[in-house]
């Protein structure tokens, strides 16, 4: 299985025993709009809701962080996605969410894993079937399993700063990333980790939602500075859309790039942390 599927292909393997498809919409506040509500009105057929917030360390005051392998392989196993299953997750969501979950299951060690292209959006265009809805599930076993080599921390990214071992990738937008707006959450500061380069998340997909083509990825990350063959970490502003640049490194053969989780959240929130103001 690619790792990403395009609608036409989705459509003739989702009849298949060992297929599973998980809805990974993921809202912000400020786009109004429930997840869970749009996909009880209309899904893919067969498709289960991955709610990003609720399989999260709801413990941590920062949003969505790693949940524990034990909370995610249960949460796993309720919505009847099991070890040897292959799984599609899509989206309908502005930030793409889809890419979270993809990096999520491969950290807790789901083996194939896709992305459906274009999400939601695109299945509904071409008018393709949808269901409304709860799924009724039978549960399956998922090994409790948890690689966090693809996963940074705050402390980690401080001694990144001494080391510069690993590149720092930024996937917020522009203003965001040099300070020009302000952080939409209360308290944290604008700007950027030092030394981080910039590649706005959206720049890696085409107006219908598809992703663009992986030379044009690469390009991206070429423009930015960032070299694919040298060890890398994608941020963001709370871990959901750093994954989409991992994403991106990954259509291009680079599978090992890092997600710092608590991204700007947590970086932007203290004081005692350096923050670089332009581009």
């Amino acid at each position: 299985m690619n790792l990403l599927v395009s609608t036409e292909w989705l459509a003739a393997e989702m009849v298949k025993s060992d297929l599973r498809i998980i809805d990974a919409t993921l809202f912000l506040p400020a786009h109004g709009r429930n997840a869970r509500a749009e996909f009880e009105a209309a899904h893919i057929p067969g498709a289960v809701f991955f709610d990003i917030e609720e399989v999260s360390d709801t413990s941590s005051p920062l949003p969505t962080m790693l949940p524990p392998a034990e909370k995610f392989a249960s949460r796993c196993q309720a919505l009847g996605l099991g070890d040897g299953s292959r799984i599609v997750v899509y989206d309908n969501s502005p930030i793409r969410s889809a890419a979270r979950v993809w990096w999520m299951l491969h950290l807790f060690g789901a083996h194939e894993v896709a992305i459906l292209d274009g999400g939601f959006g695109k299945w509904q265009a071409e008018g393709r079937p949808v269901e409304s809805g709860k799924p009724i599930v039978r549960h399956r076993h998922f090994t409790v399993w948890a690689d966090k080599k693809l996963v940074r921390d705050a402390a980690q990214m401080t001694d990144n700063l001494r080391t510069k071992a690993e590149q720092v990738v930024d996937a917020r937008s522009a203003a965001r990333f040099t300070g020009a707006e302000a952080d939409p959450r209360p308290g944290v500061r604008p700007g950027h980790i030092p030394g981080s380069k910039n590649i706005p998340y959206a720049a890696l997909f085409n107006d219908d939602g598809t992703y663009k083509p992986a030379a044009e990825i690469k390009a991206l990350f070429d423009a930015a500075g960032i070299d694919l063959g040298k060890p890398l970490v994608a941020t963001c502003g709370s871990g959901i859309t750093a994954p989409v640049l991992a994403f991106g490194a990954a259509l291009n053969g680079k599978t090992d790039v890092a997600v710092y989780d608590g991204s700007w959240s947590e970086w932007g929130t203290n004081p005692h942390n350096p923050v670089v103001m332009g581009a």
